[in-house]
């Protein structure tokens, strides 16, 4: 029932300390070998993070970049300004000319926006008119904070923050015949919407602001690109609407499976909260998503999952780790293809052990050229290490990475999520 933005508190809504790490306390991150990381600490470097936001990008961007990582900025949608929203227009125009008797104000973003760009038709005292007639409900403190820096007062606000409590307060109350006006915010609200109808209610949908596709696709291109060849780690959403963009950009070039493929068992599906990540759980997506849904802990959150998905191995009196397009050998970032990528990825599941080259084959993200493809591949990789002998040829079977040490983590395999 709900979009990105009726997530409690959700990212585009974040504000004070949280914008800017996560907190007033102490900024935590991640080791390389899973130990906190403390202020200043880069716990993603060499991993590459897709960022699909449009809206506050730049924050999320440096916050990552902070920490370490390589990021891919996709923005997957666009947001109509709403000066020029000729359907904002035209709600706003109804409301003015027969007044609500229940208006539902969603985020502070948007319901500052629609108030300013009713100044700019000249309707702005006229809209607050009809507030003051009607009963305002406010889905979150920032909202009401909004309200009331308007000079109106809301009648009510759901503990939760959840559409879900606003729908069954109305309900309980009766809506049969009453006109309610409700702010959207890029996406329709169809369930809510249509209960509200259902029990006789008048609805009007307030488009404060709407997120289309795009205008140029190829950077959501590049980043669907580089996930299905996993030279991404990760990939960001702080809205359901930029999930679904990514989703259908990918149908659109016949990729989606490709795309779903990698983001079940490869790279990481990162989202500001559980209502965000629903158009992947559609297609059994795994997704995983910080406790508080700001900015600030969606970046610890990668600090922490990235390298658990990607551990340090103890191989030939080195430790190894690869991510996206670097491999870590003793910390050291090395600069590797995503075809080296992908092969030490596939050696380094099964340490010490012989990989047949048709296994490897598969492995690579453009099998093309057969098994002597792989060969160069390997050539390529054991350069790009810089450690002779961590890749090892064994004559007539295939290649292997060098034993594993015992020791703590003996055992872990670099790749499995």
């Amino acid at each position: 029932m709900q979009a990105d933005h009726d997530q409690p508190t959700g990212a585009d809504e974040a504000s004070g300390p949280e914008r800017h790490g996560g907190g007033a306390g102490v900024e935590t991150g991640v080791r390389e070998d899973g130990g906190a990381a403390g202020r200043g600490g880069t716990p993603l470097v060499g991993f590459t993070v897709g960022v699909t936001a449009a809206r506050r990008a730049e924050e999320l961007i440096a916050l990552v970049e902070r920490r370490g990582a390589t990021v891919v900025h996709a923005p997957a949608m666009r947001i109509v300004p709403l000066a020029d929203d000729g359907e904002l227009r035209a709600a706003t125009g109804q409301l003015v000319e027969h007044g609500p008797d229940v208006v539902i104000a969603t985020t502070a973003v948007g319901f500052r926006g629609w108030t300013e760009a009713a100044d700019g038709w000249g309707l702005g005292d006229a809209l607050l008119d009809r507030f003051r007639g009607a009963e305002l409900l406010a889905r979150g403190p920032k909202v009401r904070g909004a309200i009331r820096a308007a000079g109106l007062t809301e009648d009510w606000s759901p503990a939760s923050e959840s559409m879900a409590e606003v729908l069954d307060r109305l309900l309980a109350t009766g809506v049969a015949g009453r006109r309610i006006a409700v702010q959207l915010h890029g996406e329709p609200l169809t369930e809510f919407v249509a209960a509200l109808r259902d029990a006789g209610a008048d609805v009007v949908g307030v488009p404060v602001y709407r997120w289309l596709p795009p205008e140029d696709p190829g950077p959501l291109d590049g980043l669907i690109d580089a996930s299905v060849a996993r030279t991404v780690d990760a990939i960001t959403f702080t809205s359901a609407p930029a999930a679904t963009s990514l989703l259908d950009r990918a149908r659109e070039r016949g990729l989606r499976e490709a795309l779903v493929d990698a983001l079940r068992h490869d790279v990481l599906a990162a989202c500001v909260g559980p209502v965000t990540a629903q158009p992947l759980a559609a297609y059994d997506v795994p997704t995983a998503a910080p406790e508080r849904f700001r900015l600030g802990p969606l970046v610890q959150l990668l600090c922490q999952e990235l390298p658990a998905r990607a551990p340090v191995l103890r191989v030939g009196g080195h430790g190894v780790a690869v991510r996206g397009r670097v491999a870590l050998v003793d910390g050291e970032p090395r600069a590797v293809t995503s075809a080296q990528a992908a092969l030490l990825r596939a050696l380094s599941r099964r340490p010490g052990q012989v990989v047949a080259p048709a296994t490897l084959l598969r492995a690579l993200p453009d099998p093309v050229g057969g098994e002597g493809a792989v060969g160069a591949a390997v050539a390529g990789l054991d350069a790009a290490l810089g450690v002779p002998g961590l890749v090892e040829a064994v004559a007539d079977r295939g290649y292997r990475l060098a034993a594993p040490e015992p020791g703590p983590g003996d055992g872990a395999r670099l790749g499995d999520a």
